[in-house]
This record gives structure tokens, C-alpha cells and sequence, in this order.
């Protein structure tokens, strides 16, 4: 590990529990946003990453929805947040246990607007109860639905089920989003050399309709024009 890795370690990791404290004390959503963006663009900064978007035209400005991304880095959240800062969409992630109970992430995403899958439950009805509570005050949901990060070489893998289904049940339409640079190996650049300047370019996707039959990973690909291989 690099002497630069080591210093974005430790500073990823005081950004991430001071803005979990921050957070903590706050039940504002519209609070909860900001201290979410600000933290995801401090983190940015840090590794002198900057965020384009495009089609920002198909962007909404507020209202509800199922926000589903591709996901093979660790900084895809950031990622994802400040590409919604211009708007005032806001809502809970679909996060793992693992990062519930991270000594990394942990405080951070319990306090930042989260909803826990806990994928060895027998019973589901709890998760999905926490999604219907967060849509009733209006947030919407951010899911990754390939489930866990991407460590292949392709650009995406299978998604799971539940994404359609969360849609479903609350009426939701999906915002598809695509990061289309590998964000996996910006970071590991910007460990490597901590002058180098990088650009990630996020695609925003056509609504898609909760009521739409489609298989949702079929129109994820054909949308952002990515092959199964």
C-alpha cells in the first residue's frame, strides 16, 4: 500500500464517522441530503475525482423513484450523490449488513438513510415494511440491483430480484443510471498518484415504468447499450 493510500484511508475514514455523528442528530431528509453531498464530494475532492453528466436533460428535479445504478466501486455512492445535487430527490440505500456493521462504513450508513437487506432472514416483510415507510414520507429508494460490486471484466453482471418487485408494490417508476467510466480503477489511480486529475461520466437513462413487463436487466442493457457476453 502506498504512502497516498494510506492517507486517503484515513482520511475516507474520519470523513465517514464525522459526517455519521453529523448525521446521527439530524432527522431532516432534506438535512440528511445535504450533509450526504457534502461528505460524498469531500470524499471526491480528496481523490481529485469530478463527475460528469450525461443526457442531464433526462434528470428529474423531484418527485419519487426506484434509482437503480451499476455498481463496481466502493465509491459509486459518492458517485451517485453528487450527481443528484442539483435536485431534490433524496432517499434511503438498499445496504448490505456487511456495511451496517463495518468498522469503516458503519456509523455512516446506519445514520446517512439506509435500509438494511439482510439476505439470511427467512422473512422479507420487515425490509420491504421499512421501504414503504421511507416512500410515505415521499424519499425515494437507491438500489444497486446486481447486488454487490462488480469484479468482473464486463460492464455488468446479473441483476437480482427485488428491484421490479420494490417498484411494484409502491408504484415507483425506475431511474436507470449508468456510471459509464470504471469507477474501480479511478480509485486505484488516484491511490497510485495523488496528482492525477480524473473525470467520471454518469449516463441518465429513460424512466421506466413500474407497470412495465419487461425484464428490468434486459432494459438496463439495451438502454445504456451494453452486451451480454
Amino acid at each position: 500500500m502506498t504512502f497516498n493510500a494510506i492517507k486517503q484511508a484515513i482520511y475516507g475514514l474520519y470523513l465517514t464517522n464525522s459526517f455519521g455523528l453529523r448525521l446521527k442528530y439530524t432527522d431532516d431528509p432534506m438535512e440528511k441530503k445535504r450533509l450526504r453531498h457534502a461528505y460524498s464530494a469531500a470524499q471526491l475532492e480528496a481523490l481529485k475525482v469530478t463527475v460528469k453528466i450525461e443526457n442531464k436533460e433526462k434528470l428529474p428535479i423531484d418527485g419519487q423513484y426506484v434509482v437503480v445504478t451499476n455498481h463496481r466501486s466502493i465509491i459509486d455512492p459518492p458517485i451517485t450523490e453528487v450527481a443528484f445535487q442539483d435536485t431534490e430527490i433524496f432517499g434511503p440505500w438498499i445496504s448490505k449488513k456487511e456495511l451496517y456493521n463495518s468498522f469503516f462504513f458503519g456509523l455512516f450508513v446506519r445514520h446517512a438513510g439506509s435500509i438494511l437487506l439482510d439476505r439470511e432472514k427467512s422473512q422479507m416483510s420487515g425490509f420491504f415494511a421499512d421501504i414503504k415507510e421511507a416512500v410515505k414520507r415521499g424519499e425515494s429508494i437507491f438500489i444497486f440491483p446486481e447486488g454487490t460490486r462488480n469484479k468482473t471484466d464486463k460492464p455488468l453482471t446479473s441483476f437480482k430480484e427485488g428491484t421490479r418487485i420494490i417498484a411494484l408494490k409502491n408504484r415507483l417508476p425506475i431511474l436507470p443510471l449508468y456510471i459509464k467510466t470504471n469507477a474501480n480503477e479511478v480509485l486505484a489511480n488516484a491511490l497510485k498518484d495523488k496528482n492525477l486529475k480524473q473525470e467520471v461520466t454518469v449516463v441518465v437513462g429513460d424512466l421506466i415504468d413500474y407497470k412495465d413487463k419487461k425484464n428490468l436487466e434486459v432494459a438496463y442493457r439495451e438502454m445504456f447499450h451494453l452486451e451480454e457476453h
